[in-house]
C-alpha cells in the first residue's frame, strides 16, 4: 500500500471487511453558522509563562518547553489509537506506533461531506509523495464514523466526494482526540481546522488552528517541514522568514548573524 508506515502498524479490523458504503448526510443537514466564520470566542486560557535562561540555552536544543499540559508546541504529542479507513478497509491507527521511524502531519478538519473540508484533504493525498519523500506521514482526523469516512471515500471527487487517498482519515467519534489537541468546540461538537507537525521523537514542533471558514496552505506545511528537518539536521543554524531549502540559513548569534544579515 501507498500509506508504508500504516500498512506494518495498523491491524485490519477482522470482523467487517469491505463493509457497505453509506449514502452522504443530506444536503437539508443543518451546519452550525461557524462555517461562515463567524463562531463566537471562546475565553482565553489562562496566560502560560515560559522562562529561558542564558545558562539554559544550547545550540543543539532551539526549544521552549513549555509546562502545561495542553498539547502545545515543544511537548510530546498526545498518543492516541482509533479506528480509521485506507484503502477502503477499516485499520486501527495508534500515533506511538509511528514514533522513531517518521515525522506526522496531524490534522484535523470538522465534518466529512463539507465544503472547504475535501479540497484541503484531496490537496495532502494529491502530494502525498512529496510528503513520503521526506519520510513523513499524514493523517486526517475528524469526529464523524468510519462508516461515514468510507461513504466520503467512495464518493467521486466531482460529487464533493474524496475518492481513493493515499493516506487513513481517523475516526475520533469519541472527540478524545479532538480535546486532547485543544482543536474541539465544545459547545458544537466538532473540531476547528487545527494542523500539527510532529517530529521522529513524538514532540509537536509546528502547530496552527485555522477558524471553520479557512482553508489551510499544503505549500506552507511542507515548507515548515522542510524547516523543522533542515535546523534538526544543522543544530547550530536557525532559519529566517519564509526560508526554502537551498536559500541561506543564520546562526543564532549576534555577530555570526550579521553574515546573513550582509548577504540579503
Amino acid at each position: 500500500m501507498a500509506c508504508s508506515a500504516t500498512s506494518t502498524t495498523a491491524a485490519l479490523i477482522p470482523s467487517n471487511p469491505r463493509p457497505r458504503a453509506f449514502s452522504p448526510r443530506s444536503q437539508s443537514l443543518p451546519f452550525p453558522n461557524s462555517f461562515t466564520g463567524s463562531r463566537a470566542p471562546l475565553l482565553s486560557r489562562v496566560a502560560r509563562s515560559v522562562s529561558l535562561s542564558r545558562a539554559s540555552h544550547s545550540r543543539r536544543s532551539f526549544l521552549v518547553k513549555s509546562s502545561s499540559e495542553l498539547p502545545l508546541v515543544g511537548n510530546t504529542a498526545p498518543d492516541f489509537e482509533a479506528e480509521a479507513v485506507f484503502d477502503q478497509e477499516f485499520i486501527k491507527v495508534k500515533l506511538s506506533e509511528y514514533i522513531g521511524k517518521k515525522y506526522m502531519i496531524l490534522f484535523f478538519y470538522p465534518l466529512d461531506f463539507t465544503f472547504v473540508c475535501p479540497t484541503e484533504i484531496t490537496a495532502f493525498s494529491d502530494r502525498y509523495e512529496e510528503f513520503e519523500k521526506l519520510n513523513t506521514e499524514i493523517l486526517g482526523v475528524s469526529i464523524d464514523s468510519v462508516f461515514s469516512h468510507l461513504a466520503w471515500v467512495q464518493t467521486d471527487r466531482k460529487s464533493g466526494g474524496l475518492g481513493d487517498l493515499k493516506y487513513p482519515l481517523v475516526s475520533d467519534v469519541t472527540k478524545s482526540i479532538s480535546k486532547s489537541y485543544g482543536v474541539l468546540i465544545p459547545d458544537q461538537g466538532v473540531a476547528l481546522r487545527g494542523l500539527f507537525i510532529i517530529d521522529k521523537e513524538g514532540v509537536i514542533q509546528h502547530s496552527t488552528i485555522n477558524n471553520l471558514a479557512i482553508g489551510r496552505s499544503i505549500d506552507e506545511t511542507m515548507r515548515t517541514l522542510q524547516a523543522l528537518q533542515y535546523v534538526q539536521e544543522n543544530p547550530d543554524e536557525v532559519c529566517p522568514a519564509g526560508w526554502k531549502p537551498g536559500e541561506k540559513s543564520m546562526k543564532p548569534d549576534p555577530k555570526l548573524s550579521k553574515d546573513y544579515f550582509a548577504a540579503i
